[in-house]
């Protein structure tokens, strides 16, 4: 098992939270529908969150980088609220280190 990061911003509140959470070793690898699926069932149940359920508009995965980002909607009883996602290692890896070369 290896340690990963989900940062998911709420678009309504504009709250974050980072989530550490474990999953298979070659999660980055799967598709990015996997990867947030993943997150997801590790975050049920922390922080009073409960039963999350989503929809994913968009996503984009970059095997350089390691990361992956989901938008889409949390989906409630009487609501929808949009979502980002980031996912990726909680830290920085060598092959993604490049991006600094834009800062």
């Amino acid at each position: 098992m290896t340690r990963y990061l989900g940062v998911l911003v709420h678009g309504v509140s504009g709250g974050e939270g980072r989530y550490e959470f474990e999953g298979p070793d070659d999660l980055l690898r799967k598709t990015p529908v996997r990867i947030m699926r993943a997150f997801m069932e590790s975050i049920e149940g922390k922080d009073d969150i409960g039963y999350v359920d989503y929809e994913i508009n968009a996503a984009l995965k970059s095997d350089r980088h390691e990361i992956t980002a989901v938008i889409g909607e949390l989906v409630f009883e009487d609501d929808t609220q949009s979502f980002m996602c980031m996912l990726s290692y909680p830290e920085i890896r060598a092959s993604s280190q490049s991006v600094s070369r834009f800062m």
